[in-house]
């Protein structure tokens, strides 16, 4: 306070946090930001959760929550055989790398399967199983290749004992024969087959080519011959005409691409 002549005495007085107190302070401005975005958050959830499917939700926890796979190895202690998992598989892609290596185990399983099962089917039906010398010589008609599709069984015709007589689909004895072999060996497994037919070229100056007709009506020939030695005939996948289009031999006209395929898919 100082004086002013004779004059009333001038008072300064200094005020702290007007401004804050005018309107409320700023903190109320921090926990409606946090409502609105917890509201936000929240109902994002529900549209997630209404607008996936089941399976859509399952993967999205897949992916934050991945499958963790610990191989072991022979011979070393603890049980994880000493092996740490690699910081690769448990990253993010973990869960879809672990599932294609499982798949690609089982594959594997289901290959070695089949390699081992085909393996034992050749064995009886190229003549290391055969009990007698009247099965070796007609185990001579066999002939079998593995292919992607599976094994492939080939009865084919001999120069001195064809499977069919002349060119009819009548099938003869030997084959009749090879079926009952096929239908007992086959008859073992529960894999589908397929029958293909395949025959000889004929002459250009026939009227009429047989390819196709015979081909097909053999290939049916073997399968009734199946069927009639007790082949489940919901095994059989197709049966296919493939007339001369896929011959053996260089020279189209040869006997040896007279022949049936039986096709044990994989």
């Amino acid at each position: 306070m100082a004086g002013n002549g004779g004059g009333a005495p001038i008072i300064i007085k200094k005020v702290q946090g007007a401004c804050e107190a005018g309107h409320h302070g700023g903190a109320w401005k921090v926990a409606y930001a946090d409502f609105v975005t917890a509201m936000m958050a929240f109902f994002l959830l529900m549209w997630l959760l209404n607008a996936t499917t089941e399976k859509q939700r399952q993967g999205l926890a897949e992916y934050f929550n991945p499958t963790l796979i610990h191989s072991t190895r022979s011979g070393q202690d603890g049980p994880f055989g000493g092996e740490v998992q690699d910081a690769e598989t448990d990253s993010g892609k973990g869960a879809g790398a672990s599932r294609d290596t499982l798949a690609a185990q089982a594959r594997e399983g289901r290959e070695s399967g089949f390699e081992e099962m085909a393996r034992h089917v050749q064995d009886q039906l190229t003549g290391s199983g055969a009990e007698s010398m009247q099965k070796v010589n007609l185990l001579r008609h066999v002939v079998t290749r593995m292919t992607d599709e599976g094994l492939v069984i080939e009865l084919t015709d001999l120069m001195d004992e064809p499977l069919f007589v002349g060119d009819s689909a009548q099938p003869t004895p030997a084959m009749k024969e090879l079926a009952g072999i096929l239908a007992g060996v086959l008859g073992r497994i529960r894999n589908e087959v397929a029958l293909t037919g395949h025959v000889r070229a004929y002459p250009e100056m026939l009227i009429q080519s047989p390819v196709w007709a015979l081909s097909d009506a053999r290939a049916h020939a073997l399968r009734n011959l199946l069927e009639g030695s007790g082949f489940d005939s919901a095994r059989i996948q197709r049966v296919t005409a493939f007339a001369d289009r896929r011959n053996r031999s260089v020279n189209p006209m040869d006997p040896d691409n007279n022949r049936i395929e039986v096709i044990l898919l994989r």
